[in-house]
């Protein structure tokens, strides 16, 4: 591939001869022969005995520092995208040599980027929606009570006492003390929850049920007994459209029923808004990368599949899991997750790789004082200082790629 480049460079002669007797130096230290205190082994007794080719590791990895600072100063055209590697392809006791292998940025032929033709979906706001929404956000501050006088209904909790039997035996792990159940929640087998409907607090009832043919292999399809005492009925009683709840949700300006909808269905258009924007700029990224033509070196996938495991080690811990836990409890071993991640890993790193060569090809720059201007307003909204925003982000240019993509993301979805 025309962005792979190997470079030779030879340590010999006396440079070589001294980095073997730096290795001899470290390597002598731990060494002790019979006749000689340990350390005090002469050379030539020591390569007699253990033979040149031993101090070669050391002497290898004493020489590879200087070795890749002088190749990448007489190479400072090549801008590594990975980590370089290094091959040893030649070491005697005369010399050394290695062959670094440096990955630069793959040639982008750019196709058609701009008026692609995407269509962005129009927002809109049904009825059913904004019904949903408000019982949404009712739900929230629905106060729980003790339903005196009352019958079990569904999305009511009763507190109940139950014990099952099988075959004339109680059955195991079929019985509970004032466990509470809501209505409408399948938490039991197909009936219970239905039979319980209608029943009083303080009420006793015999269910006569049926394992279904999808449970345990031991109970699948056999007849089942519960006695059932409701001990106490709970209900969600939702708060009333008012000034007090309107200012419970944050609301100050909404006064009135018709006022608050409209706050409802502007937030919901908002979200919706969003969403739908995230969707028009990932199909015009895609379609401009379908029309581009780039040839991936695997070691750049590879790095994206690391820099998303990472995100979701991270992910992970803000949940209190570990990635290793993650994997046990997915029953997923970590080179099939690589593998899975391979797709996504792919489609990034071929966006990134567009949206630079469009930022090129429209000579998109970013100066240092728009950079600056913008980590201003971006600590503003954070509430956070301009230096410690850019400690997060990772500096300055960070900051100016991150401004040059986005920039670049606006003339591909165009409009």
């Amino acid at each position: 591939m025309k962005n792979v480049h190997e470079i030779e460079f030879i340590i010999k002669d006396k440079e070589w001869e001294k980095l073997l007797e730096e290795s001899f130096k470290k390597n002598v230290k731990n060494t002790k022969i019979d006749g000689f205190r340990k350390g005090h082994v002469t050379k030539e007794l020591y390569i007699k005995k253990f033979g040149i080719e031993s101090l070669y590791r050391d002497a290898m990895d004493l020489g590879l520092d200087n070795a890749f600072q002088s190749v990448m100063k007489d190479n400072k055209d090549l801008i590594p995208v990975v980590e370089p590697s290094v091959d040893i392809k030649e070491v005697d006791e005369k010399h050394i040599k290695y062959v670094f292998t440096i990955i630069t940025k793959p040639e982008v032929k750019l196709g058609k980027y701009k008026s692609l033709g995407i269509k962005k979906e129009k927002v809109s706001v049904s009825k059913e929606e904004l019904s949903e929404e408000i019982d949404r956000l009712r739900s929230r501050f629905a106060e729980i009570i003790i339903k005196e006088n009352g019958e079990v209904a569904d999305k009511n909790t009763a507190i109940i006492n139950f014990e099952g039997f099988v075959d004339g035996k109680k059955l195991d792990g079929g019985s509970g003390e004032n466990y509470p159940l809501e209505i409408g929640s399948n938490t039991f087998i197909p009936g219970f929850e239905e039979g319980l409907i209608g029943m009083k607090s303080g009420e006793t009832k015999e269910l006569k049920l049926k394992f279904p043919e999808n449970y345990t292999p031991e109970l699948k399809g056999k007849d089942v007994v519960f006695n059932v005492t409701v001990n106490e009925i709970k209900e969600r009683v939702l708060p009333e459209l008012n000034k007090d709840f309107y200012e419970d949700l944050g609301y100050k300006d909404v006064k009135t029923k018709e006022d608050f909808e409209k706050k409802v269905k502007e937030d919901i258009t908002k979200r919706k808004e969003a969403s739908i924007e995230d969707k028009y700029i990932d199909d015009c990224i895609k379609a401009a990368v379908e029309n581009m033509k780039i040839e991936l070196n695997h070691e750049l996938i590879h790095e994206e599949i690391h820099r998303m495991l990472h995100q979701t080690e991270e992910q992970m811990k803000m949940q209190g899991l570990t990635l290793e836990q993650y994997l046990q409890a997915t029953g997923m071993s970590m080179d099939k997750l690589e593998e899975q991640m391979h797709p996504e890993a792919e489609n990034r790193v071929k966006a990134r790789y567009m949206l630079e060569a469009v930022a090129d090809a429209e000579k998109i720059e970013i100066s240092d004082k728009d950079a600056d201007a913008e980590a201003k307003k971006m600590a503003e909204n954070y509430g956070m200082t301009k230096e410690d925003l850019l400690a997060e982000f990772g500096g300055i240019e960070v900051l100016k790629f991150d401004m040059r993509m986005r920039k670049a993301i606006e003339i591909v979805k165009g409009e």
